[in-house]
């Protein structure tokens, strides 16, 4: 049993199995005196909060401001841009916001982009110098950006810069947490893919494409504001590459320390999809999701209390013995797999299948051109903090 739940602690990265089941004793929702907060820690609670739009709130567009506030106009017209990303919004605004990205989403569309992310990855794997790569800057940074652009109908003489525009868009999004104070730089790069993302969509409007862009620019039913439509365009640029991302590079970096795993991969293929689930509920890219409580009123026995900052324990959900069998186990064919990493209800990942996709493409790619994927020196632990995971460098030496 656990006096203090800390999703940052090293035991809760090392063995999360253990470490959550023993923090479960004390009860499935807990007050942590490390995060100052509530802790929800079961897979039902958890999946419970995901659902709950009435009562826990992801809104974040004060905060956004407050954090900003004096900074200069860049910065602030940076926190602006993100009070229209959707996942940081409450229903009904929510609603409307995700809309029109939901049917650029559709499972045709996404299927449809199989060759496109082939073609991607294929462009990647192309450009390596030597036998030996970084996987996570060489690899698994470059895809998510270049397939992102490729969705958007970006021309190819622009779609390098995603890498660097997802980057300074993580650095706006981390800027305005509490307490932390936004570097100058961030406003000033957001200029830059603001104004980008604004030509963008006058093209659109202009000369309609097939692109998913054009889905979500010539949706009439919600519309859109122009800061909003830019917004989108943002939101999809680091969503669909940060987590992407994680999850590419956190599974390579299981299958460089399990050479058991790799050979049940190398053995048969249509282990494929299953296994980017289990890689996505042992080390995907969240590890909790933040909520604030919006009225007073009772969850897991506990009574939490307006104002008050909730963490959806994604990690200790997906590692919860009530609903996955020896949940210790990294199981490539564990099937049913309900885990949490692209969270629940109104707020389920969008992108979840695409990503998927991605993830399934790459690693595939990656096993069946090289006959040997070793590591080049000391593997860097996995490590984890209160919201996501992370691995890098992931230097290894490739043998065709």
């Amino acid at each position: 049993m656990l006096r203090d739940v800390d999703l940052a602690s090293p035991g809760s990265v090392e063995d999360p199995a253990e470490y959550f089941a023993a923090a479960m004793e004390t009860g499935p929702v807990q007050w942590s005196d490390a995060h100052r907060g509530w802790v929800v820690l079961s897979h039902a609670e958890v999946e419970a909060a995901f659902r709950d739009d009435k009562t826990l709130s992801a809104d974040r567009s004060r905060s956004f401001r407050r954090s900003v506030e004096g900074k200069g106009e860049s910065l602030e017209r940076a926190a602006e841009l993100l009070t229209t990303w959707m996942n940081f919004r409450d229903a009904p605004e929510h609603t409307r916001l995700r809309q029109p990205v939901k049917g650029a989403f559709t499972p045709r569309r996404v299927n449809a982009l199989d060759s496109a992310i082939q073609s991607v990855v294929d462009e990647v794997i192309a450009r390596f110098e030597g036998q030996t790569v970084e996987l996570t800057n060489d690899f698994a940074r470059p895809v998510p950006a270049l397939v992102i652009a490729e969705i958007l109908g970006v021309d190819r003489e622009h779609r390098e810069r995603f890498q660097a525009w997802s980057h300074d868009l993580a650095q706006l999004v981390f800027a305005t947490q509490p307490g932390v104070t936004p570097d100058p730089s961030v406003g000033q790069a957001s200029d830059e893919f603001i104004a980008f993302f604004r030509r963008l969509v006058e093209e659109e409007r202009k000369h309609p494409s097939d692109s998913l862009l054009s889905t979500i620019v010539h949706d009439t039913g919600t519309g859109l504001s122009e800061l909003e439509l830019i917004g989108t365009c943002t939101l999809l640029l680091f969503a669909g590459h940060e987590t992407t991302q994680t999850l590419i590079a956190n599974a390579m970096g299981m299958l460089l320390e399990r050479d058991d795993l790799v050979a049940q991969m190398r053995h048969d293929p249509a282990i494929d999809e299953t296994a980017v689930d289990e890689f996505m509920r042992v080390v995907g890219p969240a590890r909790s999701m933040i909520r604030k409580v919006a009225i007073d009123h009772e969850r897991g026995g506990q009574h939490l209390k307006k104002g008050q900052t909730v963490y959806l324990a994604i990690a200790a959900a997906n590692h919860d013995r009530s609903v996955f069998p020896d949940p210790g186990t990294v199981d490539l064919w564990r099937d049913p797999n309900p885990h949490l990493g692209f969270g629940w209800g109104p707020h389920y990942c969008l992108g979840a299948n695409l990503a998927r996709l991605e993830a399934r493409i790459a690693i595939r790619t990656l096993l069946d051109r090289f006959s040997e994927i070793t590591p080049a020196g000391s593997l860097t632990p996995l490590h984890g903090g209160v919201v996501g995971f992370g691995r890098r460098p992931l230097r290894v030496h490739l043998t065709a």
